[in-house]
């Protein structure tokens, strides 16, 4: 098979959820047509992205695809339980918003005048040229949120079962949504044109698909600062969450944490032979056996902490949230703020800021989501938003 040529039948995968939107099955269905792929697999919650769909998983072969990780690279999920009173929900409210709104900046370009200090920036930034340009920038926005789909939220929080020392029961939860901000933006950026360069005759369909070969000079680069990013997008939740914390004098009782937007290196069974391959969550959570995750609904229904059940058929995988059933210009065009407030006051939800294109109404139904996949992970606790912060309208989306 040539190194450039598509494959004539497609790696095999498998789609869990009904009535996904065609394009994101079709999109699927190339990704597997890629020589260098082996496998795939398709989440409840997947829609349309670049190359390969949001809620897509793809295992390669000694290649990463840049737009198979994704624009916003590492982005992840971190939730907090604290030792708040439930009823301060309510009571202390005032206070908790301003917490949030004094100790991190969202919107496009985001940034804090006087910079927060993480371990992170100490590391090797000059692993790729891209990392080492937008390291000052980085610096900038350590710990903050962006814009599109991220958030940071109070809530409340029921643990089904004991976990990690803390009873089950009701307690105060923060959970933010967020990842490596412009930085990751820009190595996405820049590795998916060198990739695009070097598969010129990829056929139209699949040009959004064009890989790095691991062994070459830019396949090392996008790896390391991949990974690079990934440490990032850890740090802005952990100062994220420190310094909301720290303002209120709280103590944390309990945190999970996982990301998405990523590439793996994991051994597989496939085709009957267990063998490394390079496994690409873009919108999809790790779900191996034992491992928690969160994956959260919208600003009005609620989302759940999981621990994967390890299936082979999804390469470990799971839902990153409800996914969006309504683009952002026809949630612009068709919905209004009247209905979206009845929907949040219904659900006793706050809201500090946001735009129209992450009401409510733009999300899938995240129990149906969550039905489809009880194959992949088990639920574990359930939190719902009481106090949701995003980026104000018309902002551009980082997502």
């Amino acid at each position: 098979m040539s190194e450039q040529m598509p494959r004539e039948e497609p790696a095999p995968w498998r789609q869990w959820g009904e009535g996904l939107e065609p394009d994101a099955v079709q999109q699927m269905q190339n990704a597997c047509r890629l020589p260098i792929s082996l496998a795939g697999a398709l989440m409840p919650d997947a829609h349309v992205g670049y190359g390969l769909p949001i809620g897509g998983v793809l295992a390669t072969q000694n290649a990463v695809v840049p737009f198979a990780v994704g624009v916003d690279i590492a982005c992840r999920m971190k939730l907090s339980v604290v030792d708040l009173p439930v009823k301060d929900l309510e009571r202390r409210r005032d206070s908790l918003i301003r917490a949030i709104e004094a100790e991190t900046r969202f919107g496009v370009g985001a940034e804090f005048k006087h910079r927060r200090h993480h371990e992170v920036m100490d590391a090797d930034w000059s692993v790729s040229p891209v990392t080492q340009k937008f390291k000052d920038k980085a610096w900038a926005q350590l710990g903050t949120s962006g814009s599109g789909n991220h958030f940071v939220e109070f809530g409340l929080f029921t643990l089904y079962e004991p976990l990690r020392g803390l009873e089950a029961g009701q307690y105060v939860a923060l959970l933010s949504h967020s990842g490596s901000r412009g930085t990751g933006a820009a190595v996405c950026d820049y590795y998916s044109r060198r990739a695009a360069e070097k598969r010129k005759h990829l056929p139209r369909e699949l040009q959004k698909l064009a890989w790095l070969d691991l062994d070459t000079q830019e396949g090392r680069e996008y790896w390391e600062a991949m990974q690079l990013m990934g440490r990032y997008a850890a740090a802005n939740h952990a100062l994220i969450h420190q310094h909301i914390v720290r303002h209120l004098g709280l103590e944390v009782l309990l945190d999970v944490e996982n990301h998405h937007n990523f590439a793996w290196k994991e051994v597989h069974r496939l085709h009957g032979v267990e063998r490394e391959v390079i496994v690409h969550r873009k919108g999809a959570t790790p779900a191996a056996a034992g491992v928690l995750g969160v994956i959260p609904g919208s600003m009005a229904s609620p989302g759940f902490l999981v621990r994967g059940k390890g299936n082979p058929a999804s390469l470990n995988s799971a839902a990153h949230g409800a996914g969006r059933v309504m683009s952002r210009t026809r949630a612009e065009k068709t919905l209004d703020w009247k209905t979206v407030r009845e929907r949040l006051k219904e659900r006793q939800v706050h809201l500090i800021s946001a735009g129209l294109d992450e009401a409510p109404m733009v999300y899938k139904d995240i129990e149906q989501v969550m039905a489809a996949q009880a194959d992949l992970v088990e639920v574990v606790g359930r939190f719902d938003p009481r106090l949701v912060k995003m980026a104000p309208s018309g902002e551009r989306p980082e997502d």
